[in-house]
Formats: C-alpha cells, structure tokens, sequence
C-alpha cells in the first residue's frame, strides 16, 4: 500500500511539472480593439495576441492597415480579424519590409488571419488589401450624423470574456491536487487504523 502511495506522489510530482512547462506569458492572449474611421464609416478589427499593440494607421490611398507591435517574446502569435467591408481580395502582407504569408480563413463578415513570426522587439505589420469598402460607399462627414458599425456578432462584448482552456487546466489542476491529498490523507488514516 506505501508503494501506491508512493507512486501516486511520484507521478504527482512528475506530471505536474511536464503540463507546466507552456509559459504563461506564451499563452496568454491580449485582446486589442481597433476602430477604424475611414470614408465615413467606422470600423472594429480585433486583434489577440501574445505580443503588445503600440500603435495602428489606416491608409486609406493604399487600402493599407499598418500596425505597429512590441514583444518580449521570439516567438509571436497573433490573430487578427478584419471586416471584409473594409479590405478584401488579395492580401499582402509585410513584417518588417519583408513579405510573409499568414494563414487566413474568410466568411462572408471577416478575414480571420493567424500570424506566427519570430522576433522580439518592435516589430511593423503592413496589411493592404486589394478591394476596399466592399458594398459600400464613401459617406460624406454632413451625411454621417452617426457613424455606422459593424454588427459584433464574432467576438463578446467588451469585458465578457469567456473562459479558455488555460483556465480549466489551472482549474483541473487544483482540483487534482486537493483530490491526491483527500486520497493520500485518506489511505495514511485507513492503514493507520488497519494496524
């Protein structure tokens, strides 16, 4: 029976430590909003990432979104959506005046772009797309008495973030750990009495 229990706090004490092993700061995703005001019409990219948002522009001449990011990190992952009334078509994509090519998903409403790039630092993203104000047309400032968004169906609402598996792993994790004690503490009384 010791042997069980040995062999339970062993496996404790290696698993535990092997599951730990993704960083916090890896894996952890801060959520940026971008309103972007073009032609009369504002618009919301969302952008979650492990890395800092420092600045953005939107030129409108080149139908170009250029964002301006800092990490600590030498790996960097973002994900970046981005209303198709705004930029479709072709994308080009740059990071740091030399081109890449990010995975993007598209539906009727959004592009959803992953971006994976190494490099910590201040780093320059240029997004331009080659279709500019999809079905829609450019609103003179006495038209826009109230400026038109985009429905936000994609993301929760500011400050309703749901739960992400990092947080059930932390969760499951401590639930474990209370319940190895409640066993171990369980067993050590039951051979206790045994004897």
């Amino acid at each position: 029976m010791k042997s069980i229990l040995l062999l339970l706090l062993v496996l404790f004490i290696v698993v535990n430590p092997v599951y730990g092993q993704l960083s916090l700061s890896d894996a952890t995703g801060l959520i940026d909003r971008l309103d972007v005001e073009t032609s009369g019409h504002v618009f919301e990219i969302k952008l979650v990432s492990n890395f800092d948002l420092t600045d953005y522009t939107f030129e409108k001449d080149n139908q170009e979104l250029i964002i301006y990011v800092e990490s600590g990190l030498e790996n960097n992952l973002g994900e970046i959506m981005i209303p198709t009334t705004l930029l479709n078509g072709n994308f080009m994509f740059i990071l740091n005046d030399q081109e890449f090519f990010p995975k993007i998903q598209s539906n009727e409403k959004i592009h959803f772009i992953t971006m994976n790039f190494t490099g910590s630092g201040s780093n320059v993203i240029s997004i331009t797309g080659s279709e500019y104000l999809i079905g829609l047309s450019e609103i003179t400032p006495d038209e826009n008495k109230i400026p038109q968004t985009l429905d936000n169906d994609f993301l929760p609402p500011d400050g309703e973030v749901g739960g992400n598996s990092s947080n059930f792993y932390l969760l499951w994790l401590a639930v474990g750990g209370i319940l190895i004690t409640v066993v171990v503490f369980a067993v050590t009384k039951f051979l206790k009495n045994k004897n």
